[in-house]
């Protein structure tokens, strides 16, 4: 008899899914079973993500930075009984400046993006994960929440701030049957690390135990691990995914 894919019948909600992590989230979470949302902020994106998935998933616009535009996406699934039951929170913004020479209007858009957002769609997301008594909402942090780097305080301080709310909703909503894990990516082969030049690349691998970038696919398939029934009972954890970077 054919075993059931592992997240059918879930609708898994992807931010930040036209490329990188976010895209190869979406498409591992489509191979699980999953119907998935995939949300861009450009329509011409979200078409892209539309054609990716196929009749197993939709790309819409969103922008997380935005209360109105999370609003009006979530009426649009209610309508469509689409709400979700996984939540990916990927989206994320660098805006990098050293300290003295930043404005606060840099270090709002990213604590207003890579923070704000992600208490915003969780908000969203928790009334129909509470109804059902299950629920998976999943976090994407990064490496400088332990690590640190310079020029980029308010990036740190959104992803560090990232695992705080991750642990602090996990002892919210655990009697709920909801699990609140995070994510936290090491330097992943992506348009964030290609404008590294060649010096800076060896500098950065030659820091890694492993001796390579990791791959998106090295971050999607331990999100996927988290939204399925094998991590039932890991809630508040920081998974680090970095080659051995950072050992936190």
């Amino acid at each position: 008899m054919t075993q059931p894919a592992p997240l059918a019948g879930q609708y898994a909600l992807v931010t930040g899914a036209s490329r990188g992590i976010g895209q190869a989230i979406a498409l591992h979470l489509k191979s699980l079973g999953a119907f998935v949302v995939g949300t861009a902020t450009q329509s011409a994106h979200a078409s892209q993500i539309t054609e990716l998935l196929g009749d197993q998933g939709v790309g819409v616009v969103l922008d997380v930075g935005q209360p109105d535009s999370i609003a009006q996406l979530f009426e649009v699934l209610k309508e469509r009984q689409q709400l979700p039951t996984i939540l990916v929170n990927n989206a994320g913004i660098v805006c990098d400046q050293l300290i003295l020479r930043m404005k606060e209007s840099e270090w709002d858009q990213v604590i207003n993006v890579n923070l704000s957002g992600a208490y915003r769609l969780s908000k969203a997301c928790l009334k129909q994960m509470a109804s059902l008594r299950w629920g998976r909402i999943i976090n994407i942090s990064s490496v400088v929440a332990g690590l640190g780097n310079s020029g980029q305080v308010n990036y740190a301080a959104s992803k560090a701030g990232i695992e705080g709310f991750t642990r602090a909703l996990a002892r919210e909503v655990g009697g709920r049957g909801i699990t609140v894990n995070t994510v936290s990516p090491g330097y992943i082969d992506t348009d964030m690390t290609h404008v590294l030049t060649e010096e800076q690349r060896q500098q950065v691998l030659a820091q890694i135990p492993l001796k390579r970038l990791g791959e998106p696919k090295d971050i999607a398939g331990i999100v996927g691990f988290l939204a399925t029934e094998a991590a039932d009972y890991m809630t508040g954890a920081t998974l680090h995914v970095n080659g051995g970077i950072y050992m936190g």
